[in-house]
């Protein structure tokens, strides 16, 4: 299996599937395409359908889509264990997780991905603001009911999804309450995450001795 990602240090769409493949231990190869190269788009011939990352190719199939490649990975290879067992906490599960993949579009605009950014803070539109509280409501929601350390108590997409936006409430010094501090140390400590982003630190440092 092949999976087809961008920048580490940018794509929060790779992520995502990235996450779960890496998470519970499916093997895969990688294969990068530079979001910023003036040869993106050619490179994305054939791997690509939507000429966008990420793209998972499993044989002679293409599954593009974050959430339709870790629907797919959860149902072929993971069974179904990437959501919860109980069907009205999948179902809850997959409502945010649909909100996550479908919107805070301010979030995304103000707050761009940045894995290697110095934290600190920016000003932020109010529109911005009023999907920091809806993102901060549904995670309290969330860890509210379960007693794990995960939105519904094991690992799971709804996780793996919001992973991006727990990096960047990290690296955009949004005030979070004690609970989700702790489900955000939680994620940022996960080892695939840690390695996603040691990856990304590498990204730059090769980036630089090219420059040289």
């Amino acid at each position: 299996m092949q999976l087809v990602i961008g920048n580490k240090n940018y794509s929060s769409w790779s992520l995502r599937p990235w996450l779960v493949m890496t998470h519970f231990d499916i093997a895969f190869d990688e294969h990068l395409i530079s979001l910023f190269s003036a040869d993106m788009q050619e490179k994305m011939q054939g791997y690509c359908p939507n000429n966008k990352v990420p793209a998972l190719i499993d044989e002679q199939l293409t599954v593009w889509d974050s959430l339709a490649i870790c629907e797919y990975i959860n149902e072929q290879y993971l069974h179904h264990d990437a959501w919860p067992a109980n069907p009205q906490l999948r179902a809850t599960a997959r409502s945010v997780c649909a909100e996550m993949h479908s919107g805070f579009f301010s979030v995304r605009e103000e707050m761009p991905m940045n894995c290697r950014r110095q934290p600190n803070t920016i000003e932020l539109s109010n529109n911005a603001k009023q999907e920091i509280e809806r993102i901060k409501a549904i995670w309290q929601s969330c860890l509210a009911q379960h007693q794990g350390q995960f939105l519904f108590d094991k690992f799971s997409i709804a996780d793996a999804f919001f992973m991006p936006i727990v990096v960047r409430f990290s690296i955009y010094q949004i005030n979070v309450s004690k609970e989700i501090q702790s489900y955000m140390n939680t994620m940022l400590s996960l080892p695939a995450y840690q390695q996603w982003l040691a990856d990304a630190m590498l990204e730059q440092q090769i980036i630089t001795e090219s420059e040289r």
